[in-house]
This record gives structure tokens, sequence and C-alpha cells, in this order.
């Protein structure tokens, strides 16, 4: 049976069917997780992209 570290608080998840949140230990683990993503604390590296602003292609037009 595998099992992996919960990426949060490291508690050992068995990684199988019934596991509802892995590789997160709960849902705590996971919400947490997910705001660190959402703040910008968690990023992916690279050059960043940016978007055109809604205006400035309004007024290209």
């Amino acid at each position: 049976m595998l099992q992996v570290k919960c990426p949060q608080c490291g508690k050992t998840v068995v990684w199988e069917k019934t596991a509802l949140y892995k590789p997160f230990c709960s849902a705590r683990c996971r919400l947490i997780d997910l705001g660190e993503w959402a703040s910008e604390r968690h990023a992916i590296p690279g050059e960043p992209h940016h978007l055109p602003e809604d205006n400035e292609s309004a007024s290209d037009t």
C-alpha cells in the first residue's frame, strides 16, 4: 500500500480511493494549501504572464 506525506503537515496518508483529500490528510490541510496559492505564497517559477487590461483593449477599437 502506497503511503505519502501530507504536503501541509507531514502526516502519513494512505494513497487509496477512499482517501478523500489525498495527497492531503484532511480538508483543513487542503484548504490551507489552497489559501497559500490564492495569496501567492506558493508560485510556480517562471516569467510572469501579463494579460491586457479590459479598459486597454476597449480603447484600441
